[in-house]
């Protein structure tokens, strides 16, 4: 949006550096100095002249270049006006777009970790089941693999929401230049699949 808003106002300046180009070009000139015939009188108060003058220029026969000229600024000025029009209207449909996503991201990730808490669930029954010596092996196993692929789509369905969210941040234009230092160094916790700072507790 800021690139095309500098197209426009530079488009803006050139319709009226056309325009000047069409106008008459004045000129004032201002001369002032001493004059005596000799040395001795030459800094006195009556020896002080001034002169003036002026002359004023116009091209009589250009061809209508002039006009031409000025028509093809007007020209420029309203495709970048239609340019930054259109470049607003994509910035807002992008934001829109992003918090769509985003609120989308937020909906399966709450789906998935429904999903997630029902197969511990299942999980912790099988567990039960195998020690009481009512289940199998391939019971338990199944049922931890159940469990371990509700993790996964958790820590998938939360990464996508990240990065739609640095989308938004995108489309907003960043904001990361309010940050007084670097961003800190981050890593994913395998316990929680959490991502959190260097050094911190677990």
């Amino acid at each position: 949006m800021r690139s095309a808003e500098e197209l426009l106002h530079s488009a803006s300046a050139q319709v009226g550096v056309a325009t000047a180009n069409m106008l008459p070009n004045v000129t004032i000139n201002a001369v002032g100095g001493y004059q005596a015939p000799w040395l001795a009188p030459f800094l006195a108060p009556e020896n002080v002249f001034w002169s003036m003058g002026a002359n004023a220029t116009h091209t009589v026969l250009d061809g209508f270049s002039l006009l031409h000229q000025r028509r093809a600024a007007d020209a420029a000025l309203d495709q970048a006006a239609w340019n930054y029009r259109s470049t607003v209207v994509t910035a807002f449909q992008n934001v829109a777009d992003a918090l769509r996503a985003i609120q989308n991201d937020a909906d399966a990730l709450k789906a998935i970790r429904d999903f997630e808490r029902a197969a511990k669930v299942s999980l912790d029954l099988a567990q039960q089941q195998m020690q009481s010596g009512n289940a199998n092996f391939l019971y338990l196993l199944n049922a931890q693999v159940t469990y371990q692929q509700a993790v996964l789509q958790r820590v998938q369905a939360q990464a996508n929401r990240l990065s739609d969210t640095a989308a938004l941040f995108m489309a907003l234009g960043g904001g990361w230049w309010n940050r007084v230092g670097p961003p800190p160094e981050m890593k994913i916790d395998v316990l929680t699949a959490q991502v959190v700072p260097y050094g911190a507790r677990p």
